[in-house]
């Protein structure tokens, strides 16, 4: 109860009495609650007491040495945030997640399936400001099953098995402004997770042995990974990954509906099968319905260089590529396979000579679409594809549209169709002005029907059997 008095212009006084309930917020400091912080004691029982009391759990400067997972049942403790400030560091000496979020949440991000039970005790859990080590083959960063609007901001995860591991079910999620380091597993972990409205901004994702950012399995939509640096993720004595892997093999929903913008996604060494982004789009479906094709992925304007394949698609369907500098695939700049509705725009596939490329006996380049239909390839830059049966490689394809390209000073054929059928290819430039060069046809098609190849600039001429496509208005430029 609190009392004010009002003056009147009428010369007297009146005393309002104002009757409220005030709720102090909770805050709960690790050391208060026994915890040392000398990276010697066990904190687990302290550093759990802290969290039961619920509220904003700080952390001063030290080190916290914990042994079992510190769980923080929303529900139970209500509002809840971790705060490190950049100055304490949490060593996950046991098995399984340092901290692992669990809520009650089942339903969707539609506000008329959120209980009111996740609004007033569970929503927004938060992470920020700490570091967290492993120190145990099994030892994980941080979990989240149930949850809604976890958001983790300015928190560094190393030598860990995962880093960040999205389980069971979760809704709305926020990564930002993270390291997630050296890790034995995977970086961000989208593990057979039904999740929708997930947003990885400003991170770097790196040296993580399993791959950066995976999804495999479950019911994943939304996925939003921008002006992130994700580099190395994968290993040579692991099995092959990528720095984004999108893998729906034997996922009934998939997942689908991902952007990847801004980001420089880069390196894989040697590592055997290695990608900066693959995605993997066959799932199963229902009995007697045909096999899911599943995509709906955007690349654009990232930087993608040194793997054995910058981009991979398997088995996808809408994918749009476009604005990218790809540059060192070892193998493959773009490999698609067995896929359909792919549209790949303005690109720069590139081999510039200021990055000396060590051992360029290796680096190989160039773009390949093979069992495909359905796709549109127009305005690719392609310059330098060495050892390869062309620059660019239609096979066993139906239904393309390739126009205005412009492919450079490379082996072999410019652009080769194989067994390609129902396809144009119009209004591109294809030279090769290397001193010293044995070009094969600017153009090549071999085999396949109803092909139509019309006025393009091909120095080196086109090589088309009259049954395999009608050759019109095209030029040498000489």
């Amino acid at each position: 109860m609190s009392a004010s008095r009002l003056f009147s212009p009428f010369g007297f006084t009146v005393t309002l009495l104002f009757l409220f309930h005030v709720q102090p917020a909770l805050s709960a400091d690790v050391r208060s609650c026994g915890a040392k912080g000398d990276g010697q004691a066990d904190d687990t029982a302290a550093i759990q007491k802290a969290v039961d009391s619920g509220g904003r759990v700080s952390f001063p400067k030290g080190v916290y040495r914990v042994t079992k997972p510190i769980v923080i049942e929303l529900d139970k403790t209500g509002f809840t945030s971790l705060a490190g400030d950049g100055v304490a560091r949490v060593v996950m000496a046991g098995a399984g997640a340092a901290f692992r979020f669990v809520g009650t949440h089942a339903g969707s991000a539609d506000p008329e399936q959120v209980k009111p039970n996740v609004w007033e005790r569970q929503r927004m859990p938060m992470v920020d400001g700490l570091e967290i080590v492993g120190a145990h083959p099994e030892a994980d960063g941080i979990e989240a099953t149930g949850t809604m609007q976890i958001t983790i901001t300015r928190t560094t995860v190393r030598d860990a098995r995962h880093g960040i591991r999205l389980a069971t079910r979760n809704r709305n999620v926020l990564i930002a402004d993270c390291h997630i380091y050296h890790n034995r597993g995977i970086g961000v972990f989208y593990d057979d997770v039904n999740l929708h409205q997930s947003n990885i901004s400003g991170c770097h994702i790196s040296y993580c042995a399993g791959g950066g950012i995976v999804s495999r399995g479950g019911n994943v939509r939304n996925i939003h990974i921008g002006t992130c640096d994700i580099e190395m993720n994968m290993a040579t004595n692991a099995p092959p990954t990528a720095n984004v892997l999108i893998d729906c093999s034997g996922s009934r929903a998939g997942t689908a509906e991902v952007a990847i913008t801004g980001c420089t996604i880069q390196h894989g060494g040697k590592a055997p099968g290695c990608a900066n982004i693959r995605v993997i789009g066959r799932g199963d479906t229902a009995k007697g319905q045909p096999i899911a094709r599943w995509g709906h992925v955007t690349i654009t304007g990232n930087v993608l260089s040194d793997v054995k394949v910058n981009v991979h698609l398997r088995d996808a369907r809408g994918v749009v590529i476009t604005g990218n500098t790809f540059y060192m695939g070892y193998e493959h700049d773009l490999l698609v396979e067995e896929s359909s509705n792919i549209v790949v725009g303005p690109n720069n596939f590139d081999r510039n000579p200021l990055y000396g490329y060590g051992d360029a006996a290796k680096v190989n380049g160039g773009v390949v679409f093979r069992g495909s239909s359905d796709c549109t390839l127009d305005g690719l830059h392609i310059n330098g594809a060495w050892r390869k049966p062309a620059a660019l490689m239609i096979e066993k394809c139906d239904r393309f549209n390739i126009a205005n390209c412009t492919i450079l000073d490379s082996d072999n054929a410019g652009l080769l169709l194989k067994d390609v059928t129902n396809s144009k290819v119009a209004g591109c430039m294809v030279r090769d002005d290397r001193r010293d060069a044995k070009p094969g046809p600017s153009l090549k098609v071999e085999g396949g029907r109803g092909n139509w190849i019309v006025q393009n600039l091909l120095s080196n001429g086109c090589e088309a059997a009259p049954t395999t496509a009608r050759v019109e208005g095209n030029q040498d430029g000489k």
